[in-house]
């Protein structure tokens, strides 16, 4: 069972579906386009992927299903049915990242965009340490992670109820140690709302 944190955000991105997909192509200087090049061109075609929080089959889930074996993993149902309908080479699954489990050893990346902000920050370390046991050698882990000290935030976003919460850059790198970091960047984007600063990282098991 989800953690009730976790769940609500699942139902969140159910229920806001349109409007996410309206907010979201209102932000013009996101840098995820680029820092999912730094990851394509240091994997091989037909490479095993997962994208965890993959949402509702995003340009950058296209291009990764175009190129690799990929699997998608989110808590909405109406973020993946869009997904399943937009990308249909991909697997789509529902699950809870902070529970999911893939093979030891089966994957050659895993890639979180936008959505580790959204986890309950003390499963952080855990959900890491998964993550480094599915890749193999030399794996690669891309993730947007929360810039700022936040133990956990509750509250109506969009529309719905949802939940936030994360560290600030230097506890994130302390919790990523088991892996060698190979990029690592705050950026601040303009969200309608404001300025907000993500934690981009690229790392190598």
């Amino acid at each position: 069972m989800s953690d009730p944190r976790t769940a609500l955000v699942g139902a969140g991105y159910d229920a806001m579906a349109d409007t996410w997909e309206e907010w979201s192509s209102s932000i013009t200087d996101d840098p995820r386009r680029e820092w999912l090049q730094r990851l394509l061109e240091r994997l091989p075609q037909g490479a095993d992927v997962v994208e965890l929080g993959c949402g509702n089959g995003t340009v950058e889930t296209r291009e990764l299903a175009q190129r690799f074996n990929l699997t998608g993993v989110d808590l909405s149902e109406e973020q993946l049915r869009r997904a399943r309908a937009r990308v249909p080479q991909a697997t789509f699954v529902r699950g809870d990242l902070t529970s999911i489990e893939f093979a030891a050893g089966s994957l050659d990346a895993v890639c979180a965009f936008y959505v580790l902000n959204h986890v309950p920050r003390e499963l952080l370390p855990a959900l890491f340490e998964r993550v480094h046991a599915w890749l193999r050698p030399g794996g690669l882990f891309l993730a947007t992670l929360g810039a700022s000290d936040l133990e956990g935030w509750q509250g109506e976003w969009l529309g719905v109820p949802m939940y936030f919460s994360g560290y600030e850059p230097s506890r994130n790198r302390d919790l990523l140690a088991p892996f060698e970091l190979v990029e690592d960047e705050v950026v601040t984007i303009a969200e309608p709302e404001g300025d907000v600063s993500f934690h981009w990282v690229l790392a190598q098991r």
